[in-house]
């Protein structure tokens, strides 16, 4: 069947499997409550707290598309953060509504100067990017202990606290955020030539070259998306914290973004990517967080419960597999045709 073929078909099948598991396991695990005009539950927490991870898998799945690796992602949401909180503890007003957007926009555009950096050291001067982008990852906590004195910054501001925590209709801000971010990256990428420019850098960035096509500021743009949706993902942790903490801010953060973007179906080789793949993957891998916790799976033993479904899932999306179980569905397809011509020989 052709929706078989399709490429979000696996990764969809994956985190629909994921959720009916966790349902049978603990019905509430999709239970929702509306109450003073807001919706609560747990899939409401998912939409939110999944923000961060899903504003740096989109910059991450841009620079995937380029065959790049951008290992920085955490350590510039860890710089951005502190950089927000910084300027409200340091204003004397945390509270006002001018302040927090001052902060909210110099924090971002710290994240776009890092990205212009990690974009010139690949693309311009040729550096391999895991290698580029392991230098910020390394100095950029560094960075954000410089800024915040080697203190954790805690700030008590309503207006900013919002961003992560208030609500707007019905549903959380964050959730708005990241939904904004995913349809601004598919209409740049997916309604313009930009994508088809960027897969062409992905899979052969020399003939790219040779084409005409400005493969090096494609690979620089994409960078520098990378950073800005990383900064913005810093403002929306540390709203959610309340607290500027070098060390904690986007820990691991890349490392899952990388998993969520794989489990969407875009490939390390670079190339062909899918947004709307990334956010199903990061929703795969924010489901299987929260059914962890659902599930009360010792702390010590999460991590070894979140690599074994982690690797189901990927081998239920490996083409072999695939391959393998159409193999086994035409043999016993062609098995029950000839028990049926028997059948129908035998009758004459």
């Amino acid at each position: 069947m052709t929706i078989f073929r399709h490429r979000l078909f696996w990764p969809a099948a994956a985190l629909v499997t994921l959720i009916i598991v966790n349902t049978i396991a603990n019905p509430n695990f999709i239970r929702m409550r509306f109450q003073d005009g807001q919706l609560y539950g747990n899939p409401i927490n998912i939409l939110r707290e999944s923000a961060p991870l899903m504003l740096v898998a989109l910059g991450m799945t841009l620079v995937i598309a380029t065959r790049g690796i951008d290992l920085s992602v955490g350590a510039i949401m860890a710089v951005s953060g502190a950089v927000a909180l910084t300027i409200l503890d340091r204003s004397g007003n945390p509270g006002d509504l001018g302040t927090v957007i001052v902060a909210v926009l110099v924090a971002v555009l710290v994240g776009l100067v890092l990205g212009v950096w990690n974009g010139f050291l690949v693309s311009v001067l040729g550096i391999q990017p895991i290698i580029a982008t392991l230098v910020l990852m390394l100095a950029g906590r560094g960075v954000a202990l410089l800024i915040t004195g080697g203190f954790i910054t805690t700030v008590n501001s309503a207006p900013y606290k919002f961003i992560s925590n208030g609500y707007l209709v019905i549903l959380p801000v964050a959730f708005f955020i990241w939904v904004a971010a995913v349809i601004i990256v598919s209409v740049l990428e997916r309604r313009t030539a930009l994508g088809m420019l960027t897969e062409s850098v992905g899979i052969n960035p020399e003939a790219s070259r040779l084409a005409g096509v400005r493969s090096r500021g494609i690979i620089w743009s994409a960078y520098i998306a990378s950073g800005v949706l990383a900064g913005i993902a810093g403002v929306i942790y540390a709203s959610n914290t309340m607290a500027a903490d070098a060390n904690s801010a986007g820990y691991l953060i890349e490392l899952y973004a990388i998993l969520a973007v794989v489990l969407g179906g875009t490939s390390l080789m670079g190339g062909k990517f899918s947004i709307a793949g990334t956010v199903i993957g990061v929703l795969t891998v924010e489901a299987l967080d929260s059914a962890i916790l659902f599930l009360g799976v010792p702390p010590a033993q999460s991590p070894v419960f979140f690599a074994v479904v982690v690797i189901i899932v990927v081998l239920l999306q490996a083409p072999r597999v695939h391959k393998f179980g159409r193999s086994i569905g035409q043999r016993f397809g062609r098995g029950q045709k000839q028990d049926s011509d028997d059948r129908k020989e035998v009758a004459a």
